[in-house]
């Protein structure tokens, strides 16, 4: 077998937006956290962690998320390497740039991302949100931050005013990701699926069988291993068990020492009728 193996970030929030919205700024603003900054488009190619502070005993981990795309449910840009690590944050805050200089509409830009969020796992368009209109120190028209705040507050997100190159409305925003937090359960652990390995054939010959009070009694450690792995209420796992017994050498035996069809056979706790 060829295993792939996937390590997904674990942080209590994760910052999203499109690229080049000041999110890796932000970070660096609110922890101590120095990731790479620059003026140009996918500057972040890796998450990044930083631990937040926010007075005596309380902090959270804030991840910084490369920046998504229209398409990045698809892959598009990445996109599969930068939305796996959103799965396990326990709120987001999402990061729209308001200021106007990449001639991108603020809403337009807000819903994209939620829609590759919904495309990729339905469950991460439930996760919490904050909005964080960024850029305000360069705003070229008010009213695409108020248009904004009366769309994100019409959907019942929060909505928090910043500049994070500023230095503006990064404490409110912190003070609101810690209380939002507080109120918010622990992120979930991930849970094994157990599959049972299929039992080692050993052969009709281990098996014993006895026929007594017109029963046929079955025994083996192989035996009864197969038949703990049974859901005898499923039809395929019953066909399952039964070929099981076929491949096992167990029925020609059986016909071998003289059973009748409709004649009753006993493992252990399981009694069924011979069928030819």
């Amino acid at each position: 077998r060829d295993i792939i193996l996937e390590l997904k970030l674990l942080a209590d929030v994760g910052l999203i937006g499109f690229p080049n919205v000041g999110k890796s700024t932000l970070l660096s603003v609110v922890s101590k956290a120095q990731p790479k900054i620059a003026n140009y488009h996918f500057t972040t190619l890796y998450p990044n962690l930083g631990v937040v502070y926010v007075d005596e005993g309380t902090s959270f981990v804030m991840a910084d998320i490369p920046g998504l795309i229209e398409g990045a449910s698809q892959g598009a840009g990445l996109g599969h390497d930068f939305l796996r690590h959103v799965e396990r944050c326990r709120l987001l805050v999402h990061v729209v740039d308001v200021s106007g200089s990449e001639g991108r509409n603020p809403i337009e830009d807000f819903e994209t991302i939620n829609s590759e969020l919904r495309k990729y796992e339905p469950r991460l368009a439930e996760c919490p949100q904050i909005v964080a209109a960024n850029k305000c120190d360069l705003l070229t028209e008010e009213d695409a931050v108020d248009n904004l705040k009366a769309y994100v507050e019409k959907l019942g997100m929060p909505f928090v005013r910043i500049s994070a190159a500023a230095h503006q409305g990064t404490d409110e925003l912190v003070k609101l990701c810690a209380e939002k937090l507080s109120a918010l359960p622990p992120a979930k652990p991930f849970e094994v699926n157990y599959i049972a390995p299929e039992p080692v054939l050993e052969g009709a010959d281990s098996v014993t069988i006895d026929h007594r009070d017109g029963i046929w009694h079955l025994e083996g450690a192989w035996l009864q291993r197969a038949a703990s792995t049974v859901n005898f209420s499923d039809y395929e796992s019953r066909l399952f068990f039964d070929r099981t017994l076929r491949k096992a050498g167990i029925f020609d035996r059986l016909e071998e020492m003289g059973i009748r069809d409709g004649e009753t056979v006993c493992i252990y706790d399981l009694m069924f009728e011979f069928r030819y």
